[in-house]
């Protein structure tokens, strides 16, 4: 139960998106006929829209008035279309993370209390913000070691920001609690869920060595891709509350005359992209999930580099195998597998019929057999997929939505490097290896592998299970002879709790009792 003070909180929510004229641009014709009066109603208390103003420009104002933790919350969801529709997953996906920077005395006192020693002990010199986002800021540093001296780029988090989040969730909750209490079309979509996410995602971001653990174990996995990398981490200078990494000098990849002025090949940039973000998914399952052009550079030697890696998806074996067979199906146009492959991973419930949810994916496959492959926009297919995938009630699926989302984004990168980019023929060589080494003989192998293991665990745990399916079976056996038989702790709480039910129920009864008495006296 959310408590008054979040109710507050998320009055002060509401108000800010009044007035800042957000409700009014907000699709309202799935809602009931009180919410859309609400909605025009709240049109009389918006500020007047200045002149190319759009519903794009009034959210970003909106969450930048609100603060750092709804700026978070904003690019959160910008990664799940399937929550709050396409539309405005994409306005927020133009949120800019560009905060006020903190002042240089509360960024050295983070440092100095994360890692236990002082700024000249760590760095040579440690410069003013270049950049400051909604949980940290970025300063440039000098460090010496064996090897000399060399640049580094220290992130350090943003002071207060974790109290403040943890005020500003509770906010969150409440409006989830509503969404599934007032709308309950909507409870497929788990909106409490979706919350948790985000606060456990959030979390997880506000802990710096997790985002150097993430890049580490993402350049382990990149050290033999040729063009793409991401920093180095100096452990060393690496706590809690600072990360310190390898200074990239590079071109901004949103930076397009920079990178022509360079002389990169813009082209091959582009499926170099692609084609690294499908290897991270399919071969190592774990994928930057923010990999939007402010996080992404072109070193001198025209290789991609990716930075600030606080959100990640991670896919299983299981789930790269389904994503790589719906991959293959569309191409092939099997839609009747690929149908099959949604029902055999539990994405659509089993009440629903396998041949229509076929024809419903045929209706989205079928228009992209007729176009140019470069006219084919995966952000465009995905928005279809999510319209079929309402009618069949089928539950959301965090790791595959961001895996989506991430793939939209990438992919919209590309075509601003090329504009006739083909998805499709940039991805063959990734995808199409991927299904021959895994859908194929390779894939049984693979799976014999893998149940060899498992066998080998089960018997390694073989003697622990059978001493604890012996004690249970001695267990009921006397629970059979004997009864089920409390300790005295515990036939002490019964009794009182027993008494404390007994009290109320008493004092229950002589409350009607009075009002029965009183009713009568007023009747008569």
């Amino acid at each position: 139960m959310s408590s008054p003070a979040a109710y507050l909180r998320l009055a002060r929510v509401g108000w800010v998106l009044v007035r800042e004229g957000v409700v009014t641009e907000l699709p309202l014709q799935d809602l009931p006929a009180s919410a859309r009066f609400l909605a025009r109603v709240a049109g009389l208390f918006a500020r007047r829209r200045k002149p190319g103003e759009d519903r794009s420009t009034r959210l970003a104002h909106a969450i930048e008035r609100l603060g750092p933790s709804y700026v978070k919350m904003g690019q959160f969801l910008a990664t799940r279309p399937d929550v709050v529709g396409v539309a405005i997953a994409d306005d927020l996906s133009a949120l800019q993370d560009r905060m006020a920077t903190f002042p240089m005395a509360a960024a050295k006192a983070t440092v100095e209390g994360s890692l236990g020693r002082s700024i000249s002990e760590l760095y040579v010199s440690f410069g003013e913000p270049i950049a400051a986002a909604s949980i940290a800021q970025v300063h440039p540093a000098i460090v010496r070691d064996k090897d000399g001296e060399r640049r580094v780029a220290v992130k350090v988090i943003r002071p207060g920001v974790r109290q403040r989040f943890a005020h500003d969730l509770q906010a969150m909750y409440a409006a989830s609690h509503l969404q599934e209490r007032l709308l309950p079309h909507t409870r497929r979509l788990k909106p409490v869920e979706v919350t948790r996410t985000l606060e456990q995602t959030t979390k997880v971001e506000m802990d710096l060595r997790l985002e150097a653990a993430a890049l580490s174990e993402l350049g382990e996995n990149t050290v033999n891709d040729s063009g793409f990398r991401v920093p180095k981490v100096d452990w060393e200078r690496t706590g809690r509350d600072v990360v310190t990494m390898e200074w990239i000098d590079g071109v901004k990849m949103s930076d397009i005359e920079g990178l022509r002025a360079a002389g990169h090949d813009q082209n091959a940039l582009a499926d170099t992209l692609i084609q690294s973000f499908l290897r991270h998914t399919l071969r190592d399952g774990f994928f930057h999930a923010d990999m939007h052009q402010g996080n992404l550079f072109v070193d001198p030697q025209g290789h991609i580099v990716a930075v600030d890696m606080g959100i990640v998806g991670r896919l299983g074996r299981k789930e790269r195998r389904f994503l790589a067979e719906i991959l293959f199906g569309f191409i092939t146009r099997d839609y009747v597998r690929v149908a099959n492959v949604h029902f055999e991973a539990g994405y659509v419930p089993s009440h629903h019929d396998v041949a229509s949810f076929a024809q419903a994916i045929r209706a989205i496959g079928e228009p992209i057999h007729g176009q140019p492959a470069e006219t084919i926009s995966m952000a465009k297919l995905l928005t279809l997929l999510f319209e079929v995938t309402e009618l069949f009630d089928m539950e959301t699926r965090t790791e595959l939505v961001m895996l989506q989302k991430t793939m939209v984004v990438v992919e919209g990168v590309a075509r601003t490097l090329n504009p006739r980019f083909n998805m499709w023929k940039a991805s063959e060589p990734v995808v199409g290896s991927w299904i021959r080494d895994n859908l194929g003989p390779k894939r049984i192998l693979a799976d014999l592998r893998e149940g060899a293991h498992a066998a080998l665990r089960l018997a390694e745990a073989a003697p622990e299970i059978a001493a604890k399916a012996e004690k249970l079976s001695l267990d009921l056996t006397v629970m059979a002879d004997k009864g089920l038989r409390f300790d005295e702790a515990t036939a002490e709480a019964i009794g009182r709790s027993e008494a404390r039910h007994g009290r109320s129920g008493r004092l229950a009864l002589w409350v009607i009792a009075a009002a029965l008495v009183y009713i009568a006296w007023v009747v008569g």
